[in-house]
């Protein structure tokens, strides 16, 4: 789906050799962008909280053909991102790319959410961001280039049900940096780019932690999370200010564009079903704590008789929710 915003190209298209920073490394999406950038050999700086799956991905990403390290580092803690900066310096001496991409996830009844959990994923997801655009931001200036890669998520533009905390952080950070994005407007070689993809089928949904009592599995949409790291690879070579990576990702947010009401009440009625029968155990997943295993790129599919009555169900959903729309839009309320 082709974007209102035209293209700025960068000097250069290739990134052989430029020197690239990757929050949440270890995993799902960070991991899978680690493997794109290794292949465009580029040198790589990869941070986590988890000294283990950062190893693998490390591992990994020599194995392809990039030079990288790990430097354990929890984003939302400023002096961590802080020394994280400086060991990218103190190696390669600049930054050409940075991808903001570490994240965590909440879902249940407000209330019943644990605050410091909620309050933990404001402080991963928003000050996360702050945190990273905070400290490189200066050295882009200094260097007069770079380009700060967002992995958003479509959350920024429509709440997630039920994770209101996730929903709160998403927000913040689309409102966050397009006004950075109007502060170095002024800075021809300095890019601020913003992905905007759906739900994805990584280990995120694994990790995540849970108070609904669904031990939700990735769904059958999803999108695969080695689409949306050559998205991010994308925009790193050609910058973009904000970009959808796909159709789905549009689609939602054009609907809840001219229906926001409507769509937002008729998910979180949807989880109020679901929550009826629910009988998984409350967890805390990854929010206070790094990932733990599996530290890989796809997550745990639902199973093959779901994945046809979910179909089924996103597919009356959607011809629902169109048919209501073109309604609004001929005035027929």
């Amino acid at each position: 789906m082709p974007s209102h915003i035209k293209p700025i190209k960068m000097k250069s298209e290739t990134l052989t050799g430029k020197t690239i920073v990757i929050t949440g490394a270890s995993s799902g999406v960070g991991l899978a962008t680690a493997e794109a950038f290794a292949e465009e050999g580029c040198h790589l700086i990869l941070a986590a909280r988890g000294e283990a799956g950062l190893d693998a991905a490390v591992e990994r990403c020599r194995k392809i053909g990039g030079t990288a390290v790990g430097i354990p580092t929890d984003v939302s803690d400023y002096a961590q991102v802080q020394h994280l900066l400086a060991e990218t310096l103190a190696r390669t001496g600049r930054v050409d790319v940075w991808v903001n991409n570490a994240g965590v996830m909440a879902s249940g009844k407000f209330e019943e959410i644990p605050i410091d959990v909620s309050h933990q994923v404001v402080k991963t997801n928003l000050f996360g961001y702050m945190n990273c655009a905070h400290v490189v931001l200066p050295v882009f200036k200094s260097q007069q280039e770079g380009v700060l890669v967002n992995n958003v998520s479509i959350g920024g533009f429509m709440p997630a049900p039920y994770s209101s905390a996730y929903s709160a952080t998403k927000f913040g950070i689309k409102g966050m940096m397009e006004c950075l994005q109007g502060e170095i407007s002024n800075e021809p070689d300095i890019h601020i780019a913003n992905l905007y993809p759906q739900i994805q089928r990584s280990t995120g949904n694994m990790h995540s932690a849970k108070y609904s009592g669904l031990d939700f599995k990735v769904p059958p949409f999803a999108a695969d999370p080695k689409d949306t790291a050559a998205q991010l690879l994308s925009l790193a070579k050609n910058p973009k200010k904000n970009k959808f990576p796909d159709f789905n990702s549009w689609l939602l947010k054009t609907m809840h564009d001219f229906a926001p009401n409507l769509l937002v009440n008729t998910a979180s009625a949807g989880m109020r079903l679901l929550m009826k029968w629910k009988d998984a155990p409350s967890t805390e997943g990854n929010i206070l704590t790094p990932s733990k295993d599996p530290h890989e790129i796809y997550g745990e599919s639902i199973l093959p008789v779901q994945v046809k009555s979910s179909k089924l169900a996103l597919g009356v959903g959607l011809a629902f929710v169109a048919i209501l729309l073109a309604s609004k839009a001929s005035g027929k309320d």
